[in-house]
């Protein structure tokens, strides 16, 4: 019990290794300057963005939205700024000095989050020539600012996203479907600007696609009407999705609604972007502390994505043939498709998948396995993820539940519950996707 305890507590603290490798605030700091009236800005290529902008708009969106906007208002002085616009989920807010701190509704758009994207649209448009419109991304900031086309309305948006959480799409497919439906997402917000724009970005996404974190508001899209369409049929959605998102969608595939913008488009000649963290960083993070916890590291993927229950299936599938203590580490996210009504997230659903497949295919030694959200919250629980070990299903069993069970009731958060398995973190102020850390003492 010694040795699994240690494993667990190990995991834990490589983990947060991972967290504060995401550190919005600090990510900031290191691609800003601010020096003599000139704002400077690090690029991607490590060059420098610069200009004597007489004001400068603060806007913010995502989960990570406060601490980064934060960070911008120690760097920037107040004169020079103009009062900004911050939108985050619930839980995440953080009182700023100049910036109004707006809550929105996730993972699910709400009418708050409607209002606030509204907001934000008005100041965009109003900034002047000559003025810098400066744009702090982060995950989550999709659901956040919901801005439907017309006639579709925010109602019906909800219902769309609902079933594309539902049906086991990925995030890429399920952004297709978004940028098509909405004002701001995929190059929408940047479409707005009549002047300069710099986006700073934190990465949610696997391999860090812009295009794709917050369905890219600020860059150009390279999705189209008819790969949207082609989305909701595939997942066998496309006949429950309201009549006017289908119109919509129609039309706009024969060519009688405007594409979203693309590379190319002269209202990109006065847009930046740079970014300035993502998944990988954090699994680089968790790698030096597993070393400095004595392990021998390993990378199984940092693209980790498809089934949550398959994927940990070949997880253990992989971990059979390793024959010395090591820690495996991987990033990524995983998808769930939803059969039954049990509550959950992929995290935990991963979790407990793993714990399942580990004994059905004997996977001995002593074993602590952690899959967590870097935003502190799996899906629609109060949960980040779950953490389990080679005792786990013998203390559901205790409790007298079936773990098989509620895996196909899609009820992992109940079964982590019961066995003290649910990784409990509490908001985090960031987001960089999953993370997932298989700690093996053969």
């Amino acid at each position: 019990m010694a040795v699994i305890a240690q494993l667990r507590q190990d995991a834990l603290r490589i983990f947060q290794a991972g967290i504060v490798a995401a550190d919005p605030y600090e990510a900031v700091k290191q691609h800003l300057r601010f020096t003599e009236g000139k704002l400077n800005i690090r690029l991607d290529n490590g060059n420098l963005r610069s200009g004597c902008w007489p004001r400068i708009h603060l806007l913010a969106f995502g989960k990570a939205a406060c601490k980064m906007a934060q960070a911008v208002e120690e760097i920037i002085p107040a004169e020079w700024l103009s009062d900004g616009i911050v939108v985050t989920n619930r839980g995440n807010t953080t009182p700023l000095k100049q910036a109004q701190v707006l809550e929105a509704g996730h993972p699910l758009p709400d009418a708050e989050g409607f209002a606030a994207a509204k907001r934000l649209a008005q100041q965009v448009a109003n900034a002047r020539p000559g003025e810098l419109v400066l744009i702090l991304v982060s995950g989550g900031g999709s659901a956040l600012i919901p801005y439907p086309v017309e006639p579709i309305t925010l109602a019906e948006k909800i219902a769309v996203t609902e079933l594309l959480l539902s049906c086991g799409a990925t995030i890429n497919q399920i952004n297709g479907v978004r940028k098509h439906l909405s004002q701001l997402k995929g190059g929408g917000l940047a479409k707005l600007a009549a002047t300069d724009l710099h986006a700073l970005i934190l990465s949610d996404v696997l391999g860090d696609d812009l295009a794709s974190i917050a369905s890219g508001p600020t860059v150009p899209d390279d999705t189209t009407y008819q790969e949207a369409i082609e989305t909701l049929v595939n997942f066998s959605i496309w006949d429950k999705v309201p009549r006017t998102v289908r119109e919509h969608l129609e039309q706009g595939r024969i060519g009688n609604k405007p594409e979203t913008p693309k590379s190319g488009d002269s209202l990109f000649n006065r847009t930046g972007h740079t970014l300035i963290g993502g998944n990988a960083l954090s699994v680089a993070a968790m790698a030096d502390c597993a070393r400095q916890l004595g392990y021998e590291t390993q990378l199984y993927s940092q693209q980790l994505s498809g089934e949550a229950r398959i994927v940990a299936e070949q997880l253990v599938a992989a971990a059979k043939h390793i024959v010395k203590p090591i820690a495996l580490l991987a990033g990524g996210e995983t998808t769930v498709t939803l059969n039954g009504t049990g509550s959950g997230g992929r995290n935990q659903e991963m979790a407990l998948a793993f714990a399942l497949a580990a004994n059905q295919q004997g996977l001995t030694g002593n074993w602590a396995f952690l899959s967590g959200g870097t935003d502190g919250r799996d899906g629609p629980t109060d949960a980040a993820g779950g953490l389990v070990d080679n005792n786990s299903l013998a203390r559901m069993q205790a409790a007298g539940l079936d773990p098989v069970a509620l895996l196909n009731n899609n009820d992992s958060y109940h079964a982590l519950k019961a066995s003290q398995d649910l990784l409990m973190t509490g908001a985090t102020g960031t987001n960089v996707a999953d993370l997932q850390i298989l700690l093996l003492s053969p």
